[in-house]
């Protein structure tokens, strides 16, 4: 930061921010469907709302610190057949869990909830990190969770969820910019409950949700030069769960890990249920989650705090290399 000034200098970055490519799509929607509305508790330049509103002064309403009241409200609203998006940030929806569960959840509302810093978010702290939606959401009847990969997928689940008008849906995608992929259309979207392969291989299965999906990428190019074969698939759903996917990969390979940025009780753990209910451990298959550690983390970079937490490509090399050999071997295959 700028000592004189204590103004925080920021790097310059041609990459689009995760926040404004929600913002920007669904302005797009909403010039076409009367029915969006927006909500935000008194966050319109965090959430993009702000954007939102530009276009639509009348159809953007800032409750101000209220996040309880913005969720009631937007369920009011769906009532009436409107299609309210919650954009609220992680850590902020926890002080409305009541209101998720049984004025959104209960009666299930569609209700779209547009997660904003999602996982660890870097100078601001434990305090804004957004450790636990996942867990808290994903344990809820009647929800569906999606987590972007990288921008172009968040396109897709926003595009997605204009049309989920049965029941509650979220989206979430993390504080920083993408990894400048070309967006799609606003007509692009993804089914429900199914995720995507994006490389195949023999011996590894990696699940990964959200946008770990770059480090597991670096991590199997690291274990495809040991000779070891890795199949890489986006989840993009927490719930449903893609459990004919899950199920194949889980048969087909030797090793499984699931990746998240956020904690324990979230995705894996789910995984880790529908294995067992399937009887797949029985059959031997080697396991392990990958979540935010157990403790909270302090400020520092994005990338420093993910790697304090585990979650960077080395790490998930090293828990895998730990599950296909013991330590002789680990040591033998690096060198």
């Amino acid at each position: 930061f700028n000592v004189k000034t204590g103004e925080q200098e920021k790097k310059v970055t041609n990459l689009p921010a995760y926040t404004k490519v929600f913002a920007n799509t669904l302005v797009k929607h909403a010039q076409k469907d009367s029915k969006i509305i927006g909500i935000t508790a008194a966050m319109p330049g965090g959430t993009g709302m702000d954007i939102f509103a530009k276009e639509f002064p009348k159809r953007m309403f800032d409750v101000g610190i209220a996040e309880q009241h913005a969720v009631t409200f937007s369920a009011g609203l769906a009532t009436e057949g409107f299609k309210p998006y919650a954009a609220i940030y992680s850590t902020f929806l926890q002080r409305a869990y009541d209101q998720v569960v049984h004025d959104v959840a209960i009666q299930s509302l569609p209700v779209r909830f547009a997660i904003d810093r999602a996982g660890l978010v870097g100078a601001d702290g434990s305090t804004h990190a957004g450790s636990f939606d996942i867990t808290y959401l994903s344990t809820l009847p009647n929800f569906i969770v999606m987590a972007a990969s990288d921008e172009a997928e968040l396109v897709k689940m926003i595009n997605t969820s204009v049309d989920i008008n049965d029941k509650p849906s979220a989206i979430r995608y993390p504080r920083g910019s993408g990894i400048g992929l070309d967006l799609p259309s606003i007509d692009e979207k993804i089914a429900i409950g199914k995720g995507r392969i994006i490389q195949e291989g023999k011996q590894i299965c990696i699940l990964s949700l959200g946008t770990r999906l770059e480090e597991c990428k670096i991590a199997a190019e690291d274990l495809k030069n040991k000779g070891i074969s890795t199949t890489i698939i986006d989840a993009r759903f927490a719930k449903p769960l893609d459990q004919e996917l899950i199920l194949k990969c889980a048969r087909e390979h030797e090793v499984m890990i699931t990746i998240e940025e956020g904690s324990i009780g979230g995705f894996g753990s789910h995984v880790k249920n529908l294995l067992a209910e399937k009887g797949i451990f029985d059959r031997g298959l080697k396991f392990r989650s990958m979540t935010l550690p157990d403790t909270f983390i302090e400020q520092d970079s994005p990338k420093k705090m993910y790697d304090i937490a585990g979650l960077n490509a080395s790490h998930i090399s090293k828990k895998i290399l730990n599950l296909l050999f013991n330590k002789d071997t680990i040591k033998a295959v690096k060198s």
